[in-house]
């Protein structure tokens, strides 16, 4: 069964939210939600179970917490830098190249 990869997004202000959600679109991926808090982000992250999690990191360690203590397992991006982030965009505009790097979801094969 093949699905689509989900990416949540979370800023510290709505402004730079929308920025971050117009350079992580893309149509290899759903974009789901958009955080502008670390409440927010927790609750986006029960609600729509993402694959990845892009974090501006303005938002900072405490959203890495958020997203490292849900109970389903993301891997996260940050644009900026935040420790225990799995992938690292530097700036804006390599967003997607930092989702692309990334692993697709799921784990090893298994015979």
């Amino acid at each position: 069964m093949c699905r689509v990869l989900k990416v949540l997004c979370a800023a510290a202000d709505r402004d730079r939210l929308a920025e971050l959600k117009r350079a992580a679109v893309a149509t290899h991926w759903e974009l789901v939600g958009g955080a502008s808090s670390v409440q927010e982000l927790e609750r986006q992250m029960a609600e729509f179970m993402p694959d990845v999690v892009v974090v501006d990191a303005g938002l900072g360690d405490q959203a890495v917490d958020s997203v490292r203590g849900a109970d389903r397992p993301a891997r996260l991006v940050a644009v900026g830098r935040l420790a225990r982030a799995d992938a690292e965009a530097s700036e804006i505009g390599e967003v997607r190249s930092a989702i692309l790097g990334l692993p697709r979801p799921g784990g090893p094969v298994r015979t």
